[in-house]
């Protein structure tokens, strides 16, 4: 039986990404985690030998990451540290 480490890896990182998410406090920090794992995600599609998904994953996260990040921009109020 064989096992592919690579992808065992990529998938133990979107679980790590996950939580991550969901334990960040900062809005902004949160967005630039899911943006890596919808990065991973795309290229676990990928390896998987689906590039239809793997673009679709790949597009939709970009699309989001970039919305999220305007929204956030534009909405919360961020000190700027000295």
């Amino acid at each position: 039986m064989a096992v592919d480490y690579g992808t065992m890896a990529m998938l133990f990182i979107l679980v790590v990404a996950s939580l991550a998410m969901y334990f960040i406090k900062d809005l902004l920090h949160a967005v630039i985690v899911y943006g890596a794992y919808s990065l991973i995600m795309a290229l676990v599609w990928l390896q998987m030998n689906t590039p239809d998904i793997a673009i679709t994953e790949a597009a939709a996260g970009i699309g989001m990451t970039v919305l999220m990040m305007v929204v956030i921009s534009r909405t919360s109020r961020r000190e700027e540290y000295s």
